[in-house]
């Protein structure tokens, strides 16, 4: 799969994308969310999960779905995140399985899914934001973890890209961008002081990156640190002479977007 090379025709950006958003989780984000406004014209990407842990229905939720909607007004982008963002396939059988759904996360939702159960939670995610009229042009999965059945079924779809970690990738044929990010795991207080000097020092090495996505989650939120650490780099980012973009937005504006 051939990788799209890192000329950036819009000049160097910042993507900041929210992960696991959802009534439960907005609570996390909403003091975040404000301060980033509070900078000015920052857009942002929301990763829309449509049922949260099967506990956060969004058709049971009318004033979370109408803050969203103002999200769009403001010219944010909202994408669609598994669909409940829960890992509820059997218990893994194979060493590598059980790595990848018990230590490397539990919500890996789309890791096992086969064809059909891919698309089945693709196409009712998709119905959800139709619905609402919400423009949808990306999916993420849960953890960036993805089956090939989950790679099969989103060729299928009317939507333009998925990603992981370090790429974009433009749908269907999933040619490559490089557009790499930072990430934390929160959990713990050593994860955290893990996570910190990783993402320093993996900063540096992106300066001439054509873009740096922001990969905040609603853990992060709940720790100051945490919390400090994104603003603080989502600012020196913008110092430095960075446009905040959406992702859809930074797609479109490479070549053959």
């Amino acid at each position: 799969m051939p990788e799209a090379s890192n000329c950036n025709a819009a000049g160097r950006s910042v993507l900041l994308v929210l992960h696991d958003v959802a009534p439960e989780t907005w609570p996390d984000y909403r003091p975040f969310v404000e301060a980033v406004d509070a900078l000015g014209n920052v857009p942002m990407t929301w990763l829309v999960v449509p049922d949260f842990h099967k506990r956060n229905d969004l058709e049971h939720a009318p004033d979370f779905r109408r803050m969203l909607e103002r999200r769009l007004l403001r010219g944010d982008e909202l994408a669609l995140h598994g669909y409940y963002h829960a890992d509820d396939d059997p218990p893994p059988r194979s060493p590598r399985a059980w790595f990848m759904r018990r230590v490397y996360t539990w919500e890996g939702e789309f890791y096992g899914l086969d064809e059909a159960q891919a698309l089945y939670r693709l196409e009712a995610g998709i119905a959800l934001f139709q619905r609402h009229h919400w423009p949808l042009s990306g999916f993420v999965a849960p953890a960036w973890l993805m089956s090939a059945g989950t790679r099969q079924a989103l060729r299928q779809l009317p939507l333009r890209y998925t990603s992981d970690r370090q790429h974009l990738y433009r749908l269907p044929d999933f040619s490559r961008v490089r557009a790499p990010g930072l990430v934390w795991s929160a959990r713990s207080a050593w994860r955290r002081g893990l996570s910190k000097a990783f993402s320093e020092l993996h900063e540096q090495r992106l300066q001439q990156a054509a873009t740096v996505r922001l990969g905040l989650h609603p853990v992060d939120m709940r720790h100051g640190y945490a919390r400090d650490y994104w603003f603080d780099s989502l600012q020196r980012l913008l110092r430095d002479g960075r446009t905040p973009m959406t992702k859809m937005a930074w797609l479109a504006s490479r070549p053959g977007g």
